[in-house]
């Protein structure tokens, strides 16, 4: 402002041209604040990442800081059944300044249907829910046994440790095995190891525990949190599935739809959003990153999917509510 006062008081000698240069500033912070406001709407957050805690192949802090480098503003780190990653995601997100919220991503099933839920802002340290988390982790381990097994059974030189090596830290789990697989060319990639060996129907699957839809929504909700359906496309790629689905979760206490998703079209986007109004839900958004495991994908905020900070607002104020 100095300077404006400044230069105006100059001009006012100059025959009337002050107005001129008084208007040209006060456009030009005008615009300056208008910009630093769309650049802050602009600002994406991305509420669906996984960490080498589940199946992806960063730990927390670099996912972070690559938060941090992208200009994203607020992340969740939503590993598979565990969260063993969100305490060292709030912490280096309180040392640079990125809001961390606490996530999870759960398998679940409801009348035979297998699908994921997303749970957002619970205690990470409830007891009921470490409970719940601990015994789906241990029949993990007893597929993961299993599969290893019928690898061994097909001929090849596969071991639980070796496995268990590949997953470094948190939990092992298919993806784990994959790697196994190519590091001794048995697979060309994770698609082919799935598609061979791993995927249902596959000649080394093997099914595991899955919660039930209506306790994991119970157990989200009992730590605080919101339930979020995840990726709905993945489960109907044309949503008329969907309502169905809604009639019966909604009740159980199910909070939110994730409508905001890298293979989600602006047609989705706007389906789900008008459901999310008919069934009084939330919508949130996010990746699915899960690092170079999946090579070409990368955090919201690019073209793969925009995350609008309206999001993050509105799924603080429905836990107020």
């Amino acid at each position: 402002m100095v300077s404006i006062i400044a230069v105006s008081g100059i001009d006012n000698r100059h025959n009337g041209c002050s107005c001129t240069v008084k208007c040209i500033l006060s456009e030009m912070v005008r615009y300056f604040f208008s910009f630093i406001s769309i650049l802050h709407t602009l600002m994406s957050l991305d509420l669906h990442i996984h960490s080498t805690f589940s199946d992806g192949t960063l730990r927390p802090d670099q996912i972070v800081k690559l938060a941090l480098d992208k200009g994203l503003s607020a992340i969740s780190i939503t590993d598979h059944d565990t969260t063993e990653g969100v305490g060292p995601a709030l912490e280096f997100g309180s040392q640079l300044g990125v809001e961390v919220i606490s996530g999870i991503e759960l398998s679940i099933v409801h009348s035979e249907q297998h699908m994921h839920l997303l749970g957002y802002f619970f205690d990470h340290n409830d007891s009921n829910l470490s409970q719940m988390l601990q015994e789906i982790q241990g029949a993990r381990t007893v597929r993961n046994l299993a599969i290893v097994e019928r690898l061994q059974k097909l001929g090849f030189d596969v071991s639980y440790e070796e496995i268990k090596k590949a997953s470094k830290i948190g939990q092992t789990g298919r993806p784990h095995i994959a790697q196994v697989l190519i590091e001794k060319k048995i697979a060309r990639t994770i698609d082919d190891a799935f598609a061979r060996f791993l995927k249902k129907g596959a000649v080394a699957y093997v099914a595991r525990k899955v919660l039930d839809a209506g306790n994991a929504i119970a157990a989200i909700r009992g730590a605080g949190g919101i339930a979020v359906l995840a990726h709905p496309t993945i489960l109907d790629s044309t949503l008329k599935k969907i309502p169905p689905i809604l009639d019966q979760l909604v009740p159980m206490g199910l909070g939110g739809i994730e409508a905001y998703y890298p293979v989600h079209s602006a047609k989705n986007q706007k389906q789900l959003c008008v459901l999310a109004d008919r069934y009084g839900l939330v919508v949130t958004g996010g990746s699915d990153y899960h690092g170079d495991i999946r090579p070409g994908t990368t955090l919201a905020g690019g073209k793969n999917v925009y995350v609008p900070q309206e999001v993050l607002h509105n799924l603080k104020e429905s836990l107020r509510r």
